[in-house]
Order: C-alpha cells, then structure tokens, then sequence
C-alpha cells in the first residue's frame, strides 16, 4: 500500500462576504446590536484567500448567495468525498444557502446526496475527515442520527463526538432564541477540533463531553491539546491545514508555537469582522477533495 500523502486541502470553494451580517443570531457569537463592517469583512475574506493560494490550495470562487447573512460560511454547505457530495440542512436563517449550494456543487460535477428527512446536518463544519475517519459532531447542528448516513455514503468510518452545551446562569443548556436548536460555543466541531495532517490533530479537551474526550484520547493519532480560552476567544482550532502550512488564527501563540514545534509552517491571520458571526478561517472554506 502506498503512504498516504500528507497534503490536505488542497482545493477549496469559497463564496463571499457580500452580504455577511449577524442580524439572525444564530450562534453564542453573534450579536445583533454589534455592528460589522462590510467592507473590512471582505478584506479580511479576501486575505484568507489570498493566504490560501500562496500556500499552494486552489481556491474555486463563486458569487455569494444573494441576501445570505451566513453566505460567507461555504464549509456548511456540504461534506464532499471524491465525486460525491452530503448537502448541508441548515437553521432558519440560512436555509436559502441550501439550494445555492446544491446549484454550485452540481455545477462542479458533484453528485449530491441527501441526509434523510428530519435530520439536522452541518456539512464539513461539524465533519472533518482525517484519513480514513470522519470526526462527526453531534447534539447541536448536527444529528447523531445522520452519522450512519455519512458513513455509507462517502465510506468513512465515522468518529461521533458531542461538544459541551453553552449554559444560562442557573447551569441549563441554552436553546437559541431564533435557530430554536441547542447551543454551544463549540455549536460546530470546526471550533474544537482541526485536521493538521492524516496524522495529526489538534483539539481542546476542555470543549469536549467526558465520553467524547476518551474516545478521542484512545485513537492512535498524534495530538496537539489547545486551551479553552484559545479555541473560544482565538478561534483558534478553526484553520485550514495543508499538511504543510497552516493558515490559523493570530490570537492562539501558544497553539501557534505548538503546531511549528510539529515542523509544520504557520500563516496568522489577525480578524475583527468575521468572527462576529462565530467563524473564522475553516468556516470560509469547503474542500472539494477529500480522498
């Protein structure tokens, strides 16, 4: 069997911040009475793709759906495997990305499948392939029902994992007030945990269900632990890894240090517009070649 290679990521889509805003929130993160800069949300989009292709990805480019506060976030749009392609259910607000995305990835040649009726599923935010494993969230945008489905279809085998709920003062879970879904700081597995190399990862303990952290701690991976304070204020887990160069957040040295002490280069990026509405570097990013 030949090795497998260790570059990753290295085709992307990627839409626009034409129309980002944070007006339906949706997540812990966003804040209708903060306002976003339009325009510094599109530099910082066009920064994040500039740094991508200089580190050698190709980025494919579409327009960004019209009127879609969230159209900015093309890794919820889908998983893709080779030709085939899981399309995302979205919440209320962004419902209108699905059609757009089934448009687009049918465009590319993808063949797009379906998650049963009913089901919740959050695309490459909430599923993030490593090799032959698919690290899978659940309980927030993601249903754990929909984890047998992404198996069959795209032949991973599927790492279910549940991140920790965001709690009121009294210690119960929070159900967003206009998705209606529980939420969570870590609401898409991309805010906890990041693909390096097939053989490496990056994740924080701290985020994690205690029956999810064993199951990542019993897999014979090499890991890279981040702080709670990092991954939540830094974004600091939600990169893009070549296997080579990581474009990664500015705000996370201490798991910048730890990623080059790996032997890996890393691009920090510093943002102040699109973490307003709870994504970062991964979130902006769908990769069309996972093997």
């Amino acid at each position: 069997m030949l090795p497998m290679s260790p570059k990753i990521n290295t085709t992307v889509l990627m839409s626009g911040a034409d129309y980002f805003a944070d007006d339906s929130a949706i997540n812990p993160y966003m804040d209708a009475n903060v306002a976003i800069d339009p325009q510094q949300a599109s530099e910082e989009h066009n920064r994040i793709k500039e740094a991508l292709q200089t580190a050698g990805v190709k980025v494919v480019q579409v327009p960004a759906p019209s009127g879609c506060q969230d159209g900015v976030y093309t890794a919820n749009w889908a998983l893709v495997r080779g030709k085939n392609a899981v399309l995302s259910t979205l919440p209320n607000a962004r419902t209108a990305e699905e059609a757009y995305a089934e448009k687009v990835l049918t465009s590319l040649g993808k063949t797009v499948h379906k998650v049963p009726d009913g089901l919740h599923f959050s695309g490459q935010g909430d599923a993030l392939p490593c090799g032959k494993y698919l690290f899978a969230g659940s309980g927030y945008r993601t249903d754990a029902a929909a984890h047998k489905f992404l198996a069959d279809t795209l032949g991973y085998e599927v790492i279910t994992l549940q991140a920790i709920p965001q709690v009121d003062s009294d210690g119960k879970p929070v159900i967003n007030s206009v998705s209606g879904w529980p939420d969570s700081f870590f609401y898409d597995i991309d805010l906890a945990l990041s693909v390096l190399r097939p053989d490496l990862i990056a994740w924080c303990p701290d985020a994690f269900t205690s029956q999810s952290q064993e199951r990542l701690r019993a897999l014979p991976i090499d890991k890279i632990e981040v702080s709670f304070e990092e991954a939540t204020k830094g974004y600091a887990c939600n990169l893009v890894s070549t296997g080579e160069t990581v474009i990664m957040s500015a705000h996370a040295p201490q798991f910048q240090a730890a990623i080059e002490a790996k032997g890996l280069k890393t691009v920090p990026l510093a943002f102040t517009e699109l973490p307003k509405g709870g994504g970062f570097i991964r979130c902006t990013t769908l990769t069309l070649d996972n093997e």
